[in-house]
């Protein structure tokens, strides 16, 4: 079993810090955030020229986002030139609100779908992404920018998107709160898409109190949307009225086995289930588990992506258009784009988005395992929410052998696979810490339920402190 010590923080986390306190002895904020910026590699583009509005919530947003001034890149260099002529909804919405965006972060390139055998938190575009924590570690994907830049305290909150764990993991991983809500809550027009039935954007933030609020902003109805149209009728999109503490006396919480055989693991699960019965919770371990249809998820994803892909471009102002020619800009700029590791996702999408039948038999399984599992053990046993560690710890990076190299060699765990698959709300809060680095708890329900999830994960955090 491996053992971390604990990394220490770094001098860009104390010139954050110093930038929030106002400490900035005549230096502009945003040259405090340049200087962090460099070392972690977790910001992509910073509107240096605009000034700090102290009326309004600074936050980031990760460069998957259409935003006019800055290029959306998906952190590869095929995308430099796409300069947004819109905003994407959710900047619309943002920019109608308490929030002042100054900048962009990095992530894994095109969301960690690029490669079998990606680095998270590296793009040919942005480099290779610190965890906050510094020390080498990885800080997961693909929103590991958006997770960093709020860890180091660079800014409250943040927007991630999530296709499966891509905001549940970096936010565990680096401590900080993270929420995927039910998809169809937040538009995804102007965001560079891998899937239509998985892809949603969601809050990254220091608490559960800034993620609501912030997700309250993001959360509307959008006629190019489809899936923002299935929402229930008058369904109530302020989440601020959520972040009040509830009794858990009789509540009862479906706990999903994690890390079951790590020791540290062990005492987190038992920390948490301590917690919750204290005050008089109830904790109802979950055995029946369906076969995750990983292979059935895959071909889905790599199906949808060329096409949800391209109706993007064809928007966009890329001068490219298409997937192929997206790879073929990758084969001549091979010597940076794939310095470590290739295109063999792209080039499964191409194939796997000629089998229609394939895809149609794929997506029913998907959708029929995980929403039945979710919906049937959450109704069945009379539970609030499901509950289990996120994942494990971060892992060091590995340039040379990707992350399936380097996992294979440190504690890994988690949940929130169905959750994803099913397009179902997912928040993580922090839990504790495992090997001396932070693990968040999983708080997972039924679609929309939103409301639920946040208010239990608030009172869940509360009980943390």
């Amino acid at each position: 079993m491996l053992h971390f010590s604990k990394p220490t923080f770094t001098c860009s986390l104390l010139i954050a810090c110093v930038w929030l306190a106002g400490c900035n002895n005549g230096v502009s904020p945003f040259e405090k955030i340049i200087e962090a910026k460099e070392e972690f590699k977790a910001i992509n583009y910073l509107y240096k020229d605009q000034s700090v509005d102290p009326s309004k919530i600074q936050i980031m947003i990760k460069d998957n986002i259409d935003i006019i001034g800055a290029p959306n890149t998906a952190g590869s260099q095929a995308l430099i030139g796409n300069f947004p002529s819109e905003d994407a909804s959710i900047v619309k919405q943002l920019k109608r609100s308490n929030y002042q965006v100054i900048g962009k972060t990095n992530l894994s390139e095109w969301a960690n779908f690029r490669s079998f055998n990606s680095i998270s938190g590296w793009s040919s575009y942005g480099g290779q992404t610190q965890h906050a924590l510094g020390n080498n570690l990885n800080p997961c994907g693909s929103s590991s920018g958006s997770a960093v830049v709020v860890a180091l305290g660079l800014v409250k909150a943040s927007i991630g998107t999530e296709t499966n764990g891509s905001i549940s993991c970096p936010a565990s991983v680096n401590g900080i709160v993270g929420i995927k809500p039910t998809v169809g809550l937040v538009s995804r027009v102007g965001i560079i898409p891998i899937s239509p039935t998985q892809d949603t954007a969601g809050p990254m933030a220091v608490n559960v109190s800034e993620a609501a609020k912030l997700l309250s902003s993001i959360s509307d109805e959008d006629p190019k949307d489809a899936a923002t149209l299935l929402r229930p009728k008058d369904f109530d999109t302020n989440f601020e009225k959520d972040l009040i503490e509830v009794s858990l006396a009789n509540h009862r919480f479906g706990l999903l086995p994690s890390g079951n055989d790590d020791p540290e693991a062990k005492l987190l699960i038992e920390k948490i289930s301590e917690l919750i019965t204290h005050v008089g919770g109830n904790i109802i371990n979950v055995e029946k588990i369906p076969s995750y249809p990983g292979e059935e998820e895959l071909f889905v994803l790599l199906y949808e992506f060329k096409y949800a892909l391209e109706a993007y471009l064809k928007e966009s102002n890329s001068q490219l258009k298409t997937l192929r020619s997206i790879m073929e800009f990758n084969d001549e700029h091979s010597s940076t784009v794939m310095e470590y590791f290739d295109q063999s996702i792209f080039e499964a999408s191409l194939e796997a988005s000629a089998d229609h039948a394939k895809y149609d038999e794929s997506l029913e399984k998907v959708l029929s395992i995980s929403r039945n599992f979710i919906e049937s053990t959450i109704d069945e046993q009379n539970l609030s929410a499901l509950i289990g560690l996120t994942r494990g710890p971060a892992w060091k990076i590995d340039s040379e052998n990707g992350d399936n190299g380097a996992l294979e060699n440190y504690p890994s765990w988690g949940n929130g696979g169905f959750a994803a698959m099913a397009g179902t709300p997912h928040i993580t809060i922090p839990l504790g810490e495992a090997y001396g680095l932070p693990i968040g708890l999983s708080i997972m329900g039924k679609a929309w339920s939103d409301h639920e999830m946040i208010q239990l994960a608030y009172t869940l955090e509360q009980l943390l402190k």
